[in-house]
């Protein structure tokens, strides 16, 4: 049984949202959010990433970096950039990318079912990453980055959200990315109802992207009971700002792999190795990317090959092994290039599924030897690992498109 919340949102004046609404915080480096937020300076993105309100080389994690953060948000709210609700609502938001629609419920999900496992993840946190959002959620006293989960289709929510949306829209613009997104509220005590209870009878809901802003989500949440004892469970800080997509919305792309070297062997010796375990085809100069499971393509020495697994390394029984990620992992990278830890080795470096296979081929032709374009992880496969209680490698997947910040904020 989850619980998912409707609240009441501090949310961009509607001829606004268009300029206010950012890409998430953790898509930029220092310098990239710097540029971008220059663009405009109602772009969330100032807010998001403080640090850009700075000179250069001033510390980004100093305490006056996130004081700054919590003071442009008052003095926008003040401005009439943002508006607050006034009554606890749903929305939903639906957002438009290549033709394909993808519409989820923006709402408000309980830490303590992210406790208790009813909120599955499927990777693991680190400290250091944590503490830049903690500190900006609890200076802010508000959660701004939505967490991006997913959930088994409801037949009950999928009613309501069809009913809403033949109704006018709240927001309804297209971002520079060609991005559409549109905004629709609910709430009518009859369809709030629906939707609340819907969720109810929900069993699980996972963690798609976001893991570490939902981490600090909770953090901040604890540390509020810690420091209120006599809480009661209904205040703000007990729930956490989320988007919830049906399964069959979520579209994941595969997470590409290149790497510096082969490990001290020639081009010649390492396709010999990797013949031991795959079934080995050039394809020249067309890229390639894979058509089914246990396939891999590869890009080496200006050509494309197809890898395809040997029966004898499939695994199907274990949900983490049976992941052409960890497939790749297990019988290439770590046996015969040398990549041990993914996480921390400097030879390999990751390239998301947006930026295309001709990336693959520009890094390979500029700083790296050897790319591999993966099958994309299905939506299934992260259900499964989530329900085991296990981890995926990481980067297993990347979802596009990307939730907009600053479009909802839930002042906690």
């Amino acid at each position: 049984m989850a619980v998912i919340l409707p609240f009441d949102a501090v949310r961009p004046a509607e001829h606004l949202a268009y300029r206010v609404a950012a890409l998430p915080y953790d898509v930029y480096n220092r310098r990239e959010a710097k540029e971008a937020a220059e663009k405009d300076a109602l772009s969330f993105l100032n807010i998001d990433r403080p640090e850009t309100q700075f000179a250069e080389d001033y510390d980004m994690y100093a305490e006056e970096v996130y004081q700054k953060a919590a003071q442009m948000l008052e003095t926008e709210i003040k401005d009439g950039v943002y508006v607050t609700e006034g009554q606890r609502c749903y929305y939903i938001y639906e957002l438009i990318m290549d033709g394909r629609h993808q519409t989820g419920i923006v709402a408000c999900a309980s830490i303590d079912d992210y406790l208790n496992n009813v909120i599955k993840k499927h990777e693991n946190t680190r400290e250091e990453k944590e503490q830049d959002r903690i500190r900006h959620v609890d200076t802010c006293s508000a959660q701004t980055g939505p967490i991006f989960l997913a959930y088994r289709s409801s037949a009950a929510i999928a009613a309501v959200v069809s009913t809403v949306k033949q109704q006018e829209k709240l927001y309804g613009f297209t971002s520079e990315d060609g991005i559409t997104h549109n905004v629709w509220k609910i709430s009518t005590p009859e369809q709030l109802a629906a939707i609340q209870e819907g969720f109810a009878a929900v069993e699980s809901i996972y963690i798609a992207d976001g893991h570490h802003r939902a981490a600090s989500a909770v953090k901040v949440g604890l540390k509020r009971r810690a420091e209120h004892p006599d809480y009661d469970g209904t205040e703000e800080f007990n729930y956490f700002l989320s988007v919830l997509f049906p399964e069959e919305e979520l579209m994941i792309m595969p997470y590409n792999r290149v790497v510096k070297d082969l490990n001290g062997l020639s081009e010649a010796a390492f396709l010999e190795t990797v013949k031991e375990k795959f079934e080995v085809e050039k394809l020249g100069e067309m890229p390639y990317a894979p058509e089914k499971k246990g396939q891999i393509g590869m890009y080496l020495g200006n050509a494309w090959y197809r890898l395809t697994a040997k029966d004898e390394i499939l695994q199907q029984a274990d949900p983490v092994e049976s992941l052409d990620v960890a497939l790749l992992q297990r019988e290439l990278l770590a046996p015969v290039l040398g990549i041990g830890d993914p996480r921390v080795d400097k030879r390999i470096d990751f390239v998301g599924g947006i930026r295309g296979l001709k990336e693959l081929e520009r890094r390979v032709a500029s700083d790296m030897t050897v790319a591999f374009s993966m099958y994309p992880t299905s939506i299934s496969e992260l259900f499964a690992v989530s329900d085991a209680g296990m981890l995926m490698p990481p980067k297993s997947t990347w979802f596009e498109p990307k939730l907009r910040s600053g479009l909802f904020i839930h002042r906690i």
